[in-house]
C-alpha cells in the first residue's frame, strides 16, 4: 500500500483532519482513515511513516475486539466492501487503513493509565514525588512497576496546543463523579488486559492513552487502543528498572528529535531516511509480536 499522509475524496464529507486520522461524516456513522502522518511534541511532522496507518488501524481493530467485553466500541466494520456506496470506490486507499465507526459522543478528557514511571510522569514524580498530582510511594525508580496501575487524565488540546494533565477531582469537575468513575475503571480494566496479553508476547505496556464518548447515554471506547502512537511498548527481555528502555513506538522518534536544535514549534523538521525506516520497521514489529499467530 503507498504511504498516505493526506486524503481527500470527492463526494465525501471531511469533518476532521487530526494529527493522524482524517475523518469523513457518512450520515449515521464516521469513516476514520489513519494515515501515516507523525506528531511529536503536538506538531505533525512533515514526513510521513510507511506502513504507520496500517498499524495504528489494525493493531486497534485488534485491542476493541480483545477488550469488547469489558466495554463496548464504536466499531462497525473495517471493511471497505461494507461500507456505504459512495465510500466504496476508494477501497483500495481505504483497506487495511480504515474504519466505519458509530457516531459518539467525545468525552472532552484523554484518559491515560501508567503501570509503569516513565516520560513526563517519572520527570514530575523526580521532582515532587508525584504523578498528576498523585502522591505516590517514595524511592521509586525510572521505569520501575508502580503497585497498582493509575489514572491520569489530561485534557484534550487543539492541534498545535498541547494536553494538560488534570486531577481526578478536575475531571469529576469537567464530566461528572459518575461519569469520571465509569471512565475511570474502563480505563484500567482495558489496560490491565492489555498489558497481561502483550506480557505473555514478551512485550511490556508502560502506559497508554485511549478515548471514551457516549453513545446513546452509554458510555463506549473510540479512537484508537494500545497502539505505538498511544503506548509505551518496551521488550521484557532487555527491561532494566532505573534507566529508559529501547522502545517499539513513537519514543524513537521523540528522542531522535530531542537530539536536534528545534523548539518544538511549527513547523516540525523532516526526518531522514534511516530514522524513517528505523521508526516504520518497530511500528511493523510491535504490531507482529502482538497480533502474528
Amino acid at each position: 500500500m503507498a504511504t498516505v499522509f493526506n486524503t481527500d475524496f470527492p463526494g465525501l464529507k471531511m469533518v476532521s483532519r487530526g494529527k493522524v486520522r482524517d475523518i469523513y461524516d457518512l450520515g449515521e456513522s464516521l469513516l476514520i482513515v489513519t494515515t501515516d502522518r507523525l506528531s511529536a511534541f503536538d506538531v505533525i511532522l512533515p514526513t510521513p511513516i510507511p506502513g504507520k496507518g496500517e498499524v495504528l488501524n489494525n493493531l486497534s481493530l485488534f485491542w476493541f475486539h480483545k477488550t469488547s467485553d469489558i466495554i463496548k466500541n464504536h466499531v462497525i466494520t473495517a471493511d471497505p466492501a461494507k461500507y456505504p456506496e459512495e465510500a466504496r470506490k476508494y477501497a483500495d486507499i481505504l483497506r487495511g487503513r480504515s474504519m466505519l465507526v458509530k457516531k459518539a459522543k467525545t468525552l472532552p478528557v484523554e484518559c491515560i493509565v501508567r503501570g509503569y514511571l516513565s516520560g513526563s510522569g517519572w520527570k514530575e514524580y523526580a521532582k515532587s514525588g508525584t504523578v498528576c498530582g498523585m502522591p505516590l510511594p517514595a524511592g521509586l525508580k525510572e521505569s520501575q512497576q508502580l503497585p497498582e496501575p493509575i489514572f491520569t487524565p489530561s485534557t484534550k488540546a487543539e492541534i498545535g496546543l498541547h494536553d494538560e494533565n488534570i486531577t481526578f477531582e478536575r475531571t469529576v469537575e469537567i464530566i461528572g463523579r459518575e461519569l469520571a468513575e465509569k471512565v475511570r475503571d474502563a480505563a484500567i480494566a482495558v489496560y490491565k488486559r492489555g498489558a497481561e496479553y502483550a506480557l505473555s508476547r514478551g512485550i511490556i505496556i508502560a502506559d497508554t492513552k485511549m478515548e471514551f464518548g457516549l453513545l446513546d447515554g452509554e458510555l463506549i471506547l473510540i479512537d484508537e487502543v494500545m497502539t505505538p502512537d498511544s503506548s509505551r511498548f518496551w521488550r521484557a527481555a532487555s527491561y532494566r528498572v532505573g534507566e529508559a528502555q529501547d522502545s517499539l513506538d513513537k519514543q524513537y522518534i521523540r528522542d531522535y528529535l530531542e537530539g536536534l536544535d528545534w523548539d518544538k514549534t511549527d513547523p516540525g523538521p523532516a526526518l531522514p531516511p534511516e530514522v524513517v525506516a528505523e521508526a516504520s520497521r518497530r511500528y511493523a514489529e510491535i504490531l507482529d509480536i502482538l497480533i502474528s499467530p
